[in-house]
């Protein structure tokens, strides 16, 4: 195939998702949606229709192919040395109130809603399932290290380490993949009519989900974001996802693992990081100006490094 058939294959892939995240802020200007209907949509996506998405996506997963214990192990040992860089970086160019915010915003992406969506685009129900268990890493390690970093750097309460752990050891998430190993293990299958209106349910999910996130960005934030936003974005869109996907070919990862990869280093800052920031008294609007950069920086970012991943025949 030639560039502009690899070129035009790897829009038909990204596209799409990133084209749901404008018409949310198309959407959110004209009034058609406001903050409580983001509020409510993104609550039922969290807890309702994206465990239904990842059990479905399991089950129906050929286990052999989605449980990749390499992959996951890489994958959460790669975040840590990424984080490390990232906060290595802030000591010396961010000031000690916002490190932080910054090293949360550069390290933590929004792999549960756009790499998620990605992958399945890109890889089907392989994508969703290798995925789905991938984000078992992401959720842990995401959470624990941010709070680490926030607990040191800038936030004006005190985490309570309690909460925070019951908080992961209650995520949806987790307990969907959880809660579908027996079905994988023990090849349970469903009633079919259980299983379509499962899949009706869940196929809510990703349009819904990047609809909020596009109903979120703010245009004036943008606006008035400082350089250490600018410089949180690009690192975490430009920086650490060639770090990480360079590691991830120097580690012998290639074809379907390879591009998982790629997509779950190169997602856009996530939104939850906003809400810990602001639950720690950090900068909040720092953390909200690093989302809305990096999630329109996204488009361009993963468009070309699938574009150019592909074009060198590596995924």
């Amino acid at each position: 195939m030639n560039l502009a058939g690899v070129f035009a294959e790897t829009l038909n892939v990204t596209l799409p998702v990133f084209a749901m995240v404008f018409m949310g802020l198309a959407l959110k200007r004209i009034g058609w949606i406001d903050r409580t209907f983001i509020d409510t949509a993104s609550a039922l996506v969290f807890k309702a229709t994206m465990p239904t998405l990842i059990f479905l996506s399991l089950i129906h997963a050929d286990m052999e192919q989605a449980f990749d214990p390499k992959l996951m192990a890489f994958f959460g040992l790669t975040t840590v040395a990424l984080f490390l860089l990232s906060w290595a970086w802030s000591l010396w160019r961010v000031s000690p109130a916002d490190r932080g915010v910054y090293v949360q915003g550069a390290f933590r992406g929004n792999c549960g809603i756009v790499g998620l969506a990605l992958a399945a685009g890109m890889y089907g129900d392989y994508g969703l399932s290798a995925g789905g268990l991938l984000l078992g890493v992401v959720i842990l390690s995401y959470n624990i290290l941010s709070v680490f970093v926030l607990v040191i750097h800038g936030g004006r309460e005190r985490a309570n380490w309690h909460h925070i752990f019951r908080h992961i050891a209650l995520n949806p998430l987790i307990l969907a993949v959880l809660a579908a190993l027996p079905f994988m293990w023990f090849q349970i299958t469903l009633p079919t009519w259980l299983m379509t209106s499962g899949e009706y349910f869940a196929s809510l999910t990703l349009p819904l989900a990047l609809i909020c996130i596009g109903g979120t960005l703010s245009i004036r934030g943008i606006k008035e974001s400082r350089h250490v936003a600018i410089g949180a974005s690009l690192m975490k869109m430009v920086t650490l996802p060639i770090l990480g996907t360079l590691a991830s070919w120097w580690a012998g990862f290639s074809g379907r693992q390879l591009g998982l990869l790629f997509l779950y280093f190169a997602s856009p800052t996530a939104a939850a990081s906003f809400v810990m920031v602001k639950a720690m008294g950090g900068n909040a609007k720092l953390a909200a100006n690093i989302i809305a950069i990096s999630t329109l920086l996204a488009s361009l970012t993963i468009t070309g490094g699938v574009f150019a991943l592909r074009a060198l025949d590596l995924i």
